[in-house]
């Protein structure tokens, strides 16, 4: 099993939708941009959000396992992935590397 970094690289924030969609919320998301985090491969890193790690948890487990080359050729590092959580007022997107 191989080890997985995940780093922050991008965080939006559409507060045009937040105001016309969401309800108001006091804590929405702790993620900042150049977090990072180390998966053994297969489990959520302490202090990683449920909702990003759901959207990545299967890229994660396939490097951790030796996969690579998603998509034929989609990522320059084959042994990496650019994923986003599923929040639409607030995405993050993640670089999943192996190690």
């Amino acid at each position: 099993m191989y080890r997985v970094k995940i780093t922050a690289i991008r965080k939006a924030d559409y507060k045009d939708l937040q105001e016309i969609y969401e309800n108001p919320i006091e804590h929405a998301c702790d993620i900042n941009e150049g977090d990072t985090w180390l998966s053994d491969g297969w489990n959520k890193p302490e202090g990683m959000c449920d909702s990003a790690w759901e959207s990545m948890s299967s890229f994660v487990r396939a490097l951790g396992s030796g996969g690579s080359n998603f998509y034929d050729g989609w990522m320059k590092n084959p042994f990496s992935a650019m994923i986003s959580c599923n929040d639409g007022f607030r995405p993050v997107s993640f670089l999943l590397e192996k190690i």
